[in-house]
């Protein structure tokens, strides 16, 4: 990998690639999915109707939040991990 897309750039365009994929596959079952289908709530919080709007977003949070939480995590760690490290500098 080239020096001005890797590590952490990588770890993002892929975090955004996939999120963007859900929103698609979320529109994609609001268009062609059964008619049938239950309104989804958002956390707990807000209602979305089965449109293909209302299940992209539903997805694109859902994924979002799944992938994006336990990501920050790991970035937070690492970041005190290299700020702990004796004798080495940043």
């Amino acid at each position: 990998m080239s020096e001005t897309f890797g590590g952490r750039s990588f770890v993002v365009a892929f975090y955004a690639l996939i999120v963007a994929i859900t929103g698609v596959v979320g529109a994609v079952l609001g268009v062609a999915g059964p008619d049938d289908l239950t309104p989804v709530t958002l956390l707990g919080l807000v209602e979305l109707q089965p449109t293909p709007l209302g299940l992209a977003v539903y997805g694109m949070v859902t994924v979002g939040l799944a992938l994006g939480v336990p990501l920050a995590l790991v970035v937070v760690v690492s970041n005190r991990a290299d700020a702990d490290r004796p004798g080495e500098n940043s």
